[in-house]
């Protein structure tokens, strides 16, 4: 059934307020994490996937058409207004993030949420992201350390966003909170 509920509505945004809060504390924290850059480096991209978790783990919970571009629009939204320093660029952080996701369940007709899906849409979540960031931010920095950049946000996205939404739908499914949703 493709038809959202007034309770999809509300469990996709209650994940998007909640990433929202972890974006701002995580863009907060970020820059903590720049000695490992120290080491190598792009290597503080491999805890990027942070950002990329809602435009996974909402449609794998809801399983609607949109799910992922309307839980990463509201986690941007949340993180901008708490004083994202990316400012409102955070809201189109979140739309690229969320349609490339999108892009991936459409393909699939919201039917398939196997493991290689939720992977793939996690890895163009980070594509994007990438792409997004290369242009913006980082266009100084040499094609060799920019592909690196590039696959280290895409292992993190395999291993934070598609294994972690799976931990995370899985824990809440086990705990009775998504009784009636999805699966």
């Amino acid at each position: 059934m493709q038809t959202w509920r007034t309770r999809d509505i509300l469990v996709v945004a209650v994940i998007g307020v909640a990433f929202g809060v972890v974006f701002w504390a995580w863009g907060l924290a970020w820059s903590a994490f720049e000695p490992l850059n120290l080491v190598f480096p792009v290597l503080r991209d491999s805890l990027y996937a942070v950002w990329l978790v809602p435009a996974v783990l909402a449609p794998l919970i809801v399983r609607k058409p949109g799910a992922a571009l309307f839980a990463e629009m509201v986690a941007a939204g949340v993180s901008a207004i708490l004083g994202s320093q990316w400012g409102v660029d955070t809201l189109l952080s979140g739309f690229v993030q969320g349609a490339a996701a999108e892009l991936v369940f459409a393909f699939t007709l919201y039917r398939l949420w196997s493991r290689p899906v939720l992977g793939t849409a996690a890895v163009a979540t980070a594509a994007a992201a990438w792409i997004h960031d290369w242009a913006l931010y980082y266009a100084d920095i040499s094609v060799d350390l920019q592909l690196a950049r590039g696959v280290l946000m895409a292992i993190s996205a395999i291993v934070f966003v598609a294994g972690g939404s799976v931990l995370l739908e899985r824990s809440l499914r086990r705990a009775g909170v998504l009784q009636g949703l999805g699966a």
